[in-house]
């Protein structure tokens, strides 16, 4: 059996007291870095969603365009990117 006096079991109390500190102290970094992670990966995901609907945008707007010039229309075109327009010009008609 394992026998302990006071003084024994002071000085163990003092080195799972330690013991426990360091532990918190590193699951807390743990704790944080695997939520930094999460948090980076569910930011990183939002921006690679929204940079594929602006492409998807861009797309349909292209293929408008290609619509209008099939039927000989070649007037200026408005597409959106990111929620600014964006200019698609004209080609002028004045070819002979």
């Amino acid at each position: 059996m394992l026998a302990l006096d006071l003084n024994g079991a002071k000085n163990l109390a003092i080195v799972l007291v330690i013991g426990f500190a360091l532990l918190s102290l590193v699951v807390g970094i743990i704790i944080k870095n695997i939520t930094m992670k999460i948090v980076s990966m569910v930011f990183m995901i939002g921006l690679a969603l929204g940079v594929w609907t602006q492409r998807q945008s861009l797309q349909d707007c292209a293929d408008d365009v290609r619509a209008k010039a099939a039927v000989g229309d070649f007037s200026a075109t408005t597409c959106e990117f990111f929620g600014k327009d964006v200019d698609v010009p004209g080609v002028s008609d004045d070819r002979t």
